[in-house]
């Protein structure tokens, strides 16, 4: 018999999660809050001074596309030594990389030398972000709100350091700012020595291919519209309508990205406690389906300003739906599969992007994705089930059956 307690609230339920579950998110975000600023900057550094890197421009972009192709490869990889080994064990080895990965970037040039800490860098990424999920679910009661404060805490970290690299490239050139940000990463070392090192309980592996589910389609088109097609699209149309200051203002956008997480994803939880996160993905990725429709219409700086309010909202909801759909030893692996889908569709979002924006009038780019999104968002919704004699069925906060999403 199921316990009053262990039931995950209705919608609107006051929610007081245990202290140590609170604590462990934070020390998780906190973690990969001082390691990311390596990555975020790079991205805004290399492909303006590819050349003090060593690089050519084509290269820099493979350079930034490298962390997420080693991510989809090995996303499954890193899962079962996370569920293995533990979150304190594992973060302390990937921020210890992310401190290898920035040592790097000042020191070493070449397309060749850099490769090595792209991939090193994405399998520390992979490992940390995993645990920045499974820490922030761990206890159904209160995870929205939780994974909402987690994403802000994340934000932080490029937040501060993208203005502070761009001061540093500015004054001394692009490589000084790499060796502060690696022993912000250190640091990072010591904030993963407070989470727990207990395991993670896993089910067997299977051997049999899957076709993917709606959380699955889902969370590929959001990082191939909000993640690829959007970042890309930023900065090629701008330079139409403002050439002279384009960079500047898309920069600002991108910035602004990361702070409307730190003010935003906290609101975005505590929506998704009160309302039911399912029922919130699917009204906040149709306001964003119209959204995209106005940016490919010529609506590009509102349109964009949009765009990064609902992508900080919709950021602390997956988590939570997984979670509830995957309870148990599943939990883990299903998290680390939504994020390889979203970096897939992160990943070829830019590459289509970069083929199509010259030939395609842009409304057409960015309507059809947008309304997949939408279709998307909308097979998401299940029917929950009712209760029966002698079964227990459990309902999170959007009123979804406790069930492992198998939906195709």
């Amino acid at each position: 018999m199921i316990q009053a307690d262990a039931l995950p609230p209705k919608a609107g339920t006051p929610i007081d999660p245990p202290n140590d579950t609170n604590a462990n998110s934070r020390r998780a975000a906190t973690t990969l809050a001082l390691t990311l600023p390596g990555d975020t900057v790079l991205y805004l550094l290399l492909p303006m001074y590819a050349a003090q890197f060593g690089v050519t421009l084509p290269e820099a972009g493979m350079l930034l596309a490298a962390n997420r192709l080693v991510r989809i490869a090995g996303y499954g990889w890193v899962a079962r030594f996370y569920a293995r080994h533990g979150d304190r064990p594992t973060c302390m080895l990937a921020a210890a990389a992310a401190t290898i990965s920035a040592l790097g970037y000042a020191t070493l040039s070449g397309f060749w030398a850099l490769v090595p800490l792209r991939l090193l860098w994405g399998l520390a990424f992979a490992a940390l972000n995993l645990s920045t999920q499974a820490m922030a679910t761990a206890d159904p009661r209160g995870a929205a709100r939780r994974n909402g404060r987690s994403r802000a805490i994340i934000a932080m970290g490029p937040v501060a350091a993208l203005p502070l690299g761009a001061w540093f490239a500015d004054m001394w050139g692009p490589r000084v700012i790499f060796f502060l940000l690696a022993l912000t990463s250190l640091a990072g070392v010591l904030a993963a020595r407070g989470l727990p090192a207990q395991p993670h309980p896993a089910p067997a592996a299977s051997r049999r291919l899957r076709l993917p589910g709606s959380l699955d389609t889902w969370s590929f088109l959001e990082g191939f519209t909000l993640d690829g097609l959007f970042i890309i699209g930023l900065s090629y149309l701008g330079k139409d309508l403002m050439p002279a200051g384009s960079v500047i203002v898309a920069g600002a956008v991108l910035a602004l990205r990361y702070l409307g997480e730190i003010v935003l994803s906290p609101v975005g939880g505590r929506m998704a406690e009160r309302f039911g996160a399912e029922r919130l993905l699917v009204s906040l990725s149709l306001l964003t389906t119209v959204v995209l429709v106005g940016f490919g219409a010529g609506w590009i700086w509102s349109c964009a300003a949009a765009i990064v309010v609902l992508r900080a909202l919709q950021l602390p909801l997956l988590p939570p739906i997984v979670a509830m759909r995957t309870p148990g030893p599943g939990r883990v692996q299903a998290l680390a599969a939504r994020s390889v889908w979203r970096d897939i569709g992160a990943g070829t979002g830019p590459l289509l992007a970069g083929l199509v924006l010259p030939l395609v009038p842009p409304i057409w780019i960015y309507t059809v994705p947008a309304l997949l999104l939408a279709l998307a968002a909308l097979a998401c919704v299940r029917t929950a089930t009712p209760r029966t004699s002698g079964t227990s069925s459990t309902s999170g906060t959007s009123g979804t059956p406790n069930t492992p999403d198998t939906t195709p």
